[in-house]
């Protein structure tokens, strides 16, 4: 992904926090399942790859409330639904965005089946 040896923060919450940030750092009321906080201002349509040179990729917020019930609609474990979130979180860390533009989340749903895929094979 172009970010080896690279550090993120990961924060694991509830709902109530997560209602609490995503009005302050988004304007959005209640909670989400993920929140991402880039230190960087990567593009994943670039050719050169994302701009990460400071070693921090950014931060990663993630209510374990609402991947459990996730989890429970779609009848993954609440580990198999906190990775899938937690790639999703990164790659918007890395400038992939699925909001507005149906080709970027196209993309950025490939991306997370590839690497999904990549972990149940390891």
């Amino acid at each position: 992904m172009g970010c080896r040896d690279k550090e993120l923060s990961l924060l694991f919450t509830d709902d109530g926090r997560m209602a609490d940030l995503n009005r302050r750092y988004l304007g959005r009321e209640g909670p989400t399942n993920v929140l991402a906080f880039p230190m960087t201002d990567a593009d994943p349509h670039k050719d050169q790859g994302p701009d990460i040179d400071a070693g921090l990729l950014g931060d990663v917020v993630i209510s374990l409330d609402t991947a459990r019930k996730e989890a429970e609609e779609t009848g993954e474990t609440l580990e198999q639904a906190v990775e899938r979130l937690l790639i999703h979180g990164i790659l918007h860390l890395l400038g992939h965005d699925h909001v507005g533009n149906r080709g970027a989340a196209v993309l950025m749903e490939r991306e997370e089946e590839r690497l999904m895929a990549l972990l149940r094979e390891g």
